[in-house]
């Protein structure tokens, strides 16, 4: 007796990793916009962070061959899933909200004459936005690490104690730290 192949006529066809997002997308978009309208409290903001949601699954998945009969396979649990990457990217909405409260405040207190021009304020703007990135991707104690020392002041002994750790893994987690912000600047 034959055993039955993926390519059997009668098995069902793999779909191509845009197929099967365009699948989810039109089976679950309504429902996820939704999701993030409660989580947000602006349709606006929503409607971008549910597109940015599936051009994000669109490139990765493109990427790691979905669909394709490799182990990549669609996710058993679309919502949760779905839920799991919206609010990796809800908290990085409001992390950036937070960064950028930060900042228009410390600019409250400068006199007139020493506030940023327009353009010098954006590009200030897009180097907090890449360090933030770039320290959303370290581990927490590294991102403490860079932050005790580089925003308090502190130096890698006093790290050290506040973290639990050894000086040598302060420095270790230093240097992933500003590994990452020159890899997020170039």
């Amino acid at each position: 007796m034959a055993s039955v192949s993926a390519a059997h006529p009668c098995a069902a066809p793999a779909l191509r990793p845009a197929d099967e997002i365009g699948r989810l997308y039109g089976e679950h978009h309504r429902w996820l916009l939704g999701w993030l309208r409660a989580k947000l409290g602006c349709p606006h903001q929503a409607a971008d962070l549910a597109q940015d949601i599936f051009v994000r699954l669109l490139v990765h998945r493109l990427g790691s061959g979905f669909g394709d009969g490799s182990d990549a396979a669609a996710p058993r649990e679309p919502r949760a899933y779905l839920v799991t990457v919206a609010g990796r990217l809800v908290a990085n909405h409001f992390r950036r909200l937070s960064l950028e409260r930060a900042w228009l405040d410390a600019l409250a207190t400068l006199p007139e004459a020493q506030l940023p021009s327009a353009e010098q304020h954006a590009m200030a703007r897009q180097a907090l936005h890449r360090l933030d990135a770039a320290l959303a991707g370290l581990s927490d104690r590294a991102r403490r690490a860079f932050l005790l020392s580089q925003i308090d002041g502190q130096d890698y002994a006093r790290v050290a104690v506040a973290l639990g750790v050894t000086e040598r893994s302060v420095k270790r987690y230093m240097a992933q730290a500003f590994e990452a912000y020159i890899l997020a600047v170039e």
